[in-house]
């Protein structure tokens, strides 16, 4: 149903020139940044990860391809990690685009990646979610991902 192609730098670019600016505003809906800081956090985060573009160490960004017309469909993009108990699969990233949902490309390029990660000598792959972020839980929860850990909050009007 997909293909995964290794993403080219003008691919990367055009996703970074959108995805930091929404990375930054999910982090001032969920409470962790203000409104303030957010851009400037979101694009220092990026270029941490993403030191030499598509050529980062360690990182692998994918476009996301329909098998039957090699149109691209979305994009991947996860990291190797070490935790000290040894190396696993992060994913950053995975977008569908909107034109494209609800036809089953997000779960097949899940089901993609681990075939790639075990290739990899992996055996774990990991990921966060924003807790508001419901249809992607479901499609995790249904891949047979689960919670390891869970920041709660609540707010206060101020007195």
């Amino acid at each position: 149903m997909i293909i995964l192609t290794s993403m080219s730098q003008s691919e990367l670019d055009a996703y970074l020139e959108i995805t930091i600016r929404e990375y930054a505003q999910e982090h001032v809906r969920a409470g962790n940044w203000s409104e303030q800081e957010a851009m400037q956090k979101s694009r220092q985060e990026f270029a941490e990860l993403l030191p030499q573009g598509v050529h980062s160490p360690k990182q692998h960004l994918y476009t996301i391809r329909a098998q039957a017309t090699n149109a691209p469909v979305g994009m991947l993009w996860y990291a190797e990690r070490n935790d000290g108990q040894g190396a696993y699969a992060f994913i950053y990233d995975i977008v569908v685009d909107e034109t494209e949902r609800g036809k089953g490309y997000g779960e097949a390029a899940m089901r993609a990646l681990e075939g790639e990660v075990r290739q990899r000598g992996l055996n774990q792959i990991s990921l966060h979610v924003f807790g508001h972020n419901t249809a992607a839980r479901r499609l995790y929860e249904k891949l047979g991902y689960a919670p390891t850990n869970i920041k709660m909050s609540k707010k206060l009007n101020d007195a």
